[in-house]
């Protein structure tokens, strides 16, 4: 099948939608003929995954669920959006984001049939999708299928929109468990006498980092020698690497941005993942990738982690914004090498219930059946209309 791929973010710049979607791609291009349409803010090296890329217009950064979104805005998006759908002519339209300006909500609007919509997103506060709801339900009516990557991103479209949540498929983001599993630790960072914990988004509020980084501070003072690597860039890193003392900046080592290549090569250099987000998370991506590369993980006990893993199974969860209760979560698994090692075997396991094998051949599935079903619509309304054009008494054999 020829598969067109609606990305409404910045396909320059890492971000977790992207990432689900060049991965999608990545799988289906085994088989089938994939282009991806995003918004890019720069010239894209024209290799790997970004050879399927057409561009469609220069992001734009808005401000949405405590994060910034970089979407595609203006008339002359919608254009390109609607003229590039239409001359590639897909089989299946799989939008992300169904609602995102302009790139996705114009494939929405106006793309080729049949359409497919995957809601990413979830927020403590739906008040725009609430003031738009009537608006909202008419534009998405047109999508065959509407899959939600968690229960609380289906809890959280389907309420804001005010419409039932069985009017929605859950299907998760996938992880590539093999990349992370198989890769190579960085020499630079192992250090078997000094734990590493990792951490790995974008440096805003939501995502915790402050809350990690004091109850990181609290372990030194305990006694513990471990170290902390964040990777990620964004507008709390100053702030951020001001809260840790001059004393311990070369144990804290902010990296910035790193490749989908390098990323791994971190996991596979660190002994726990720790993922502190105090909220605006649907779905625990980078709790797989981190469980993929057999690290116990701990994180913030909120409704889009409690998703792919269980307090205490594949690793600890503590309340969101609790420094202590984060500090004595790593203590507890840090004395106990054990223990590491078991939550991070169920981590492995669970990862693997979460591969792209398993999720992609999931939404092949999908893609088929919606296809069969369009193709069956069309053939009907064809019979439909050649009977009305066949004049009283001749035969329509």
């Amino acid at each position: 099948m020829k598969v067109a791929l609606v990305c409404p973010y910045d396909w320059s710049k890492p971000g977790g939608v992207k990432a689900h979607v060049a991965n999608l791609a990545e799988f289906l291009l085994e088989r089938h003929e994939v282009r991806i349409f995003a918004p890019t803010s720069g010239r894209l090296p024209r290799e790997g995954i970004n050879r399927y890329v057409q561009h469609v217009g220069r992001p734009v950064p808005i401000r949405y669920n405590s994060s910034v979104a970089p979407v595609g805005l203006g008339p002359r998006v919608v254009y390109r959006m609607r003229r590039g759908l239409q001359e590639y002519g897909p089989h299946i339209t799989h939008i992300h984001e169904p609602l995102a300006p302009w790139v996705s909500m114009a494939a929405t609007v106006g793309g080729p049939m049949p359409k497919i919509g995957t809601f990413h997103a979830w927020s403590d506060s739906d008040r725009i999708y609430r003031a738009t709801a009537p608006f909202i339900r008419k534009i998405v009516q047109d999508l065959k299928v509407r899959v939600a990557v968690s229960p609380s991103a289906q809890r959280f479209a389907a309420e804001a929109m005010g419409v039932p949540t069985s009017s929605f498929t859950i299907l998760p983001n996938g992880v590539d468990d093999h990349r992370f599993a198989g890769a190579e630790p960085l020499e630079a960072l192992v250090d078997p006498d000094r734990p590493l914990l990792l951490f790995v988004g974008r440096l805003e509020k939501r995502k915790g980092l402050e809350t990690l980084i004091k109850a990181f501070l609290r372990l030194r003072a305990s006694g513990h020698h471990l170290r902390l690597c964040v990777v990620g860039e964004g507008p709390e890193r100053e702030r951020c690497q001001h809260m840790v003392p001059p004393s311990l900046r070369t144990e804290v080592l902010f990296v910035g941005a790193v490749s989908h290549a390098e990323l791994p090569r971190y996991h596979a250099s660190s002994d726990v993942f720790v993922s502190p987000a105090i909220g605006g998370e649907s779905f625990g991506i980078v709790l797989l990738e981190g469980m993929a590369a057999g690290l116990p993980v701990v994180a913030s006990d909120i409704p889009g982690y409690r998703t792919v893993m269980s307090d205490g199974v594949q690793g600890r969860m503590v309340p969101p914004g609790d420094s202590i209760a984060l500090a004595d979560a790593l203590d507890a698994l840090l004395a106990n090498a054990k223990l590491r090692s078991a939550m991070a075997a169920e981590g492995e396991r669970t990862a693997k219930e979460y591969s792209w094998s398993v999720i992609g051949s999931r939404v092949e599935e999908i893609y088929r059946e919606v296809h069969r079903g369009f193709v069956a619509e069309q053939l009907a309304a064809a019979g439909e209309a050649g009977e009305a054009d066949v004049p009283a008494g001749r035969s329509t054999s």
